[in-house]
């Protein structure tokens, strides 16, 4: 029986790859949507850019029927998407 060796760089390579898509994955933002501060219905997203605007970026949560939930317009209280992460915070 003939034993198969893998090349120490596809060994090497493949490591690479996958630590790269970890730290990726773990160093994601969280999703970040146009809202109006007071209804939390969803904007067009030129109304966060820029000081003439109507809405803040909500990070976070879903979206229903154009309201969004389930997130905060507070980036730091969202938790960042990842491995092992709802990708939902408090607000």
């Amino acid at each position: 029986m003939i034993r198969r060796r893998l090349r120490s760089s596809t060994v090497v390579l493949g490591g690479v790859g996958l630590l790269a898509a970890t730290l990726t994955a773990c160093g994601s933002e969280p999703d970040r949507r146009c809202a109006d501060r007071v209804t939390r219905e969803e904007l067009p997203s030129y109304e966060c850019k820029g000081s003439g605007g109507s809405g803040s970026y909500y990070y976070g949560g879903s979206s229903h029927s154009g309201k969004l939930s389930g997130g905060s317009f507070d980036k730091s209280a969202v938790d960042r998407g990842g491995f092992g992460s709802s990708g939902t915070g408090g607000g």
